[in-house]
């Protein structure tokens, strides 16, 4: 907007619908969901505005009804890929002239169909493709999506208001430029608000993105992509390429024009990035930008003062929601020798009271796993606890993959700290409890320190103040994101930004201004009013 300094809407969370038998919201995403078993559908790649099909498909699978397929997708090969970075790179110079009002405009309109028109919709693609029940697909799908879009749009204002001083006689302006090139997005199954924030984040900036979806979901950011075009984002400034990693993202890596990377997922394939863009670094036009969250052995930590009631409760959710398939999902536990008896009692209680199967029975907490690969590596684990001494199996432990990819959430008491499944991460329902004695609480804080190689998200359990000092103090590396008396799950953008550091990521907070500062290369600008006429200084003169 010329001779004006906008402010756009204050930011605020999306209210979470409840759904609750007989509201509104829940009739309305019945409808959807049965409309949407009905239809199957075939998704395109979406290159520089237009519709583009290759005829490798990849299949659209209901992970609790694996023999219901959705529809299917077309794959990108290189040549669609090659063809999504030209689009990028086309669109990239008029898409960098938008003004920062209109290209927020563009998200704000999004924000807005996907929480009145849409919410319905990418909320059912989120149940069925990815198996998610209706709460998890209400705070993730809807929620999260929409508060991704609007803090963005918010921090980006704070950030282009931060300007440096200026001296009599000089004007000095800070300029947030979009980097030169394109951003590649590659996005997780587990999240359709990851994967959009992967996308949106660097084209707020004013960046172009060639976006990949994660195969086993690609059903909601496609809707995302339809959403977009219609709020108005131009041809070319996001391109949609489902396919074979190994395809979309080594054709991306390699191209001179590559300006960043924006990734979740695990820490091996971005370490492999990584390891690529140092052997390419000559062949680049400038540095890439490099952010990625990857993986985590998210901890739980009680202290003989904790609570039971609340500490019980958080394990459950913290590590069975969304069958713990979040990256910041519970994933180990340290449990006081005095409380475990009452823990594990607790445990029972509610694991046993858990109704798992289809996500459109809303009697059900737990689903299906995402797909047959993570139904194989879950419940390997679970076979291995149960053959070792290190182990033992408490509480479930079953699985069956005849209709869907089920696991049961299971329980592993270790009697070793440092077993597989004590410091490897699963990614499923799957929680491993070592039990220590009362009076190690400091030697076992460290051993929680130590002992895992990520540092994403942990919790403390205590009413003990100075306990919860010292294992803040303790355990201050060992999680970018660290919860009091809480689960260490369900952060909220603007309120937790998220990430952690070590083997979990560069942890460049997504939800804040600090993951936006990653998408934009400063120039400095500096007016001078009133230059110097002559080359000689003062101390040159004679006295």
């Amino acid at each position: 907007m010329k001779n004006g300094v906008s402010t756009p809407p204050p930011a605020e969370n999306e209210d979470v619908l409840n759904y609750a038998p007989g509201s509104s919201e829940r009739l309305a995403i019945k409808a959807e969901l049965a409309a949407m078993r009905k239809r199957e559908v075939e998704i395109p790649l979406l290159i520089g505005g237009g519709e583009v099909r290759t005829g490798n498909f990849g299949e659209i699978v209901i992970p609790h009804d694996h023999q219901h397929h959705l529809g299917r997708y077309h794959k990108a090969g290189e040549a669609e890929t090659r063809l999504a970075i030209d689009s990028a790179l086309a669109a990239a110079p008029s898409w960098r002239d938008v003004a920062w009002e209109d290209r927020c405009a563009i998200f704000l309109r999004a924000a807005e169909l996907l929480s009145v028109r849409y919410r319905f919709r990418i909320n059912a693609a989120a149940m069925l493709s990815g198996g998610k029940n209706v709460f998890q697909a209400e705070i993730d799908a809807a929620c999260e999506l929409i508060d991704f879009i609007r803090f963005n749009v918010a921090f980006a204002r704070q950030m282009y208001q931060e300007q440096p001083n200026s001296s009599p006689g000089v004007w000095n302006r800070l300029q947030y430029r979009p980097l030169e090139g394109f951003v590649l997005a590659i996005a997780p199954f587990n999240f359709t608000a990851i994967a959009g924030n992967l996308a949106t984040a660097p084209a707020i900036m004013g960046n172009t993105v060639v976006w990949k979806p994660a195969s086993s979901l690609v059903y909601p950011p496609f809707l995302l992509m339809q959403i977009l075009a219609e709020a108005g984002l131009p041809p070319g400034v996001l391109n949609f390429v489902p396919g074979d990693g190994a395809t979309v993202v080594d054709t991306c890596l390699a191209d001179r024009n590559l300006a960043g990377v924006h990734f979740t997922g695990s820490t091996r394939v971005f370490k492999k990035i990584w390891q690529t863009v140092g052997n390419n670094i000559g062949s680049y036009r400038t540095y890439p930008r490099l952010v990625g969250e990857t993986g985590g052995k998210n901890f739980v930590f009680a202290h003989h003062s904790a609570e039971v009631p609340a500490l019980v409760t958080a394990l459950v959710r913290g590590a069975f929601e969304y069958q713990g398939q979040k990256c910041s999902a519970a994933s180990r536990a340290y449990i006081p020798r005095s409380l475990w008896p009452e823990v594990e009692a607790g445990l029972r209680r509610q694991i046993g009271s858990i109704k798992m199967g289809s996500p459109e029975d809303f009697q059900n907490f737990c689903g299906a796993v995402i797909d047959r690969a993570a139904f194989t590596t879950i419940s390997g684990y679970i076979e291995e606890a149960r053959r070792s001494d290190d182990a033992e199996i408490v509480i479930g432990g079953g699985y069956a993959d005849h209709v869907g990819y089920f696991i049961e959430p299971t329980v592993i008491v270790a009697r070793n700290p440092h077993c597989t499944t004590m410091v490897e991460e699963i990614f499923g329902p799957v929680l491993t409890i070592y039990i220590y004695d009362d009076g190690a609480y400091s030697e076992t804080l460290q051993l929680c320190e130590n002992s895992s190689a990520y540092a994403l998200t942990g919790a403390i359990f205590a009413r003990d103040r100075l306990a919860v000092i010292e294992a803040s103090t303790i355990l201050e590396q060992a999680a970018g994101n660290f919860y009091i008396n809480d689960k260490p799950t369900g952060a909220v953008v603007g309120q937790q930004p998220f990430g952690g550091a070590r083997a979990s990521g560069t942890n460049d907070k997504a939800g804040s201004a600090a993951n936006l500062l990653r998408w934009v290369s400063p120039r400095v600008i500096k007016e001078s009013f009133m230059p110097p006429t002559e080359f000689s200084y003062p101390f040159m003169e004679e006295s």
